[in-house]
């Protein structure tokens, strides 16, 4: 191999190791540190292949060899962080959850080095519907349990993109737990402003209420479940909505606070999120402040809001994490059960790899909380 191709690649594998540790500029790519996250214990070969090229060509080459066995060993710590912190916030996670949520029995660890190396769940079979005019949901039967509860799911992409069809292992993986699931489409800005997708929301509820016997559904243990953007729109619909039948709500990496979001975003971050806002509620907080009101969560949160389970990326470049932090501290402030699980390697779309640092640690927290709180 030459020696420039081996420096290469020794320097590419630790500087992507790297983003385990510092977020992501906003010009390069974010899904660089989603590989580098999730997928580190398989991308860790790439290093550990340079390191044996390097240490046949110590004496030949031993300058060459030096520097790319330190870049090397650089990238594999890097690489396998995610893993070894995944290992030591799963010892925990189960008593911080019991503490949150009651005692639930589960029949899998939290984290596993052995699962980093499995397949996923097998594609499960879902019906699309129509619930509300044009707009569809993919609904996906609960496996081996009717009537179930039904996790309503709230796809990401900025209010304006994204589609019900986003990470589909995740609703496999649901419905083959037990749990029936609905994916649904919602109207996108700048087409709709807020509240058209909050309504587009409790519409889809009122379809799988009034359709829960043909469906195999429990009309009474419904959680809303929402990635990025659909995260602040199921927040927002299940504050607001004041409906017993929501049990809980999940947040993933999901922004809570409006006014919080207009005031730390910039024209030239990765999301231009000032335009993304303007689009999404109709103007700036001081001409459309009722709507940058009404799509906060922060702001409805009340004594009698449903249980929340809140995850998010320290290093999520997309959407800050005090925004989870905050939402947080407002929900022990009003005496709602919730937890936090924040991982510090992690970016946005932690739940892409199921078998990876950031989805192990997610499934089984959604696990225990849909458990919990569907009883």
């Amino acid at each position: 191999m030459p020696r420039a191709v081996l420096l290469l690649l020794a320097l590419a594998a630790a500087t992507l190791g790297l983003l385990t540790v510092v977020k992501v500029p906003d010009r390069i790519n974010w899904e660089f540190a989603v590989l580098a996250g999730e997928y580190g214990h398989w991308l860790v070969l790439v290093p550990l292949g340079v390191a044996a090229v390097a240490w046949r060509m110590r004496a030949a080459h031993p300058a060459t060899a030096l520097a790319a066995l330190a870049l090397g060993a650089a990238a594999v710590v890097l690489l396998l962080k995610p893993a070894a912190q995944a290992w030591r916030l799963g010892r925990s996670l189960p008593a911080e959850l019991e503490r949150d949520f009651g005692p639930v029995r589960m029949d899998r660890k939290p984290f596993s080095f052995l699962a980093l190396f499995t397949r996923g769940p097998g594609p499960a079979p879902f019906e699309t519907l129509a619930y509300a005019g044009p707009l569809q949901l993919d609904f996906y039967r609960a496996v081996g349990r009717s009537p179930a509860p039904c996790v309503i799911v709230v796809h990401g992409g900025g209010w304006n993109d994204g589609d019900r069809g986003q990470i589909p292992q995740f609703n496999d993986w649901l419905a083959r737990r037990g749990y029936a699931v609905a994916s649904i489409s919602y109207r996108l800005a700048p087409g709709a402003v807020w509240p058209a997708q909050r309504d587009d929301v409790m519409a889809a509820i009122a379809f799988l209420k009034k359709e829960a016997p043909a469906l195999g559904v429990d009309p009474s243990r419904l959680v809303l479940l929402g990635r990025s953007a659909g995260g602040q729109i199921a927040e927002a619909a299940a504050y607001a909505a004041h409906d017993p039948a929501i049990r809980g709500v999940i947040g993933l990496y999901a922004p809570a606070d409006m006014h919080f979001a207009w005031a730390w975003g910039r024209e030239d971050d990765a999301l231009k999120s000032p335009q993304l806002l303007r689009q999404f509620l109709g103007g700036t907080p001081a001409t459309a402040g009722a709507a940058y009101d009404s799509a906060s969560g922060i702001l409805l949160v009340g004594q009698t809001s449903p249980p929340t389970l809140l995850v998010h990326g320290r290093l999520d470049t997309l959407v800050w994490y005090r925004q989870s932090e905050r939402l947080a501290d407002k929900l022990a402030a009003s005496g709602v059960p919730h937890a936090l699980i924040s991982l510090p390697w992690a970016t946005h779309a932690v739940e892409y790899n199921l078998q990876g640092p950031s989805g192990q640690l997610t499934t089984y927290a959604l696990e225990w909380f849909l458990a919990a709180e569907t009883r």
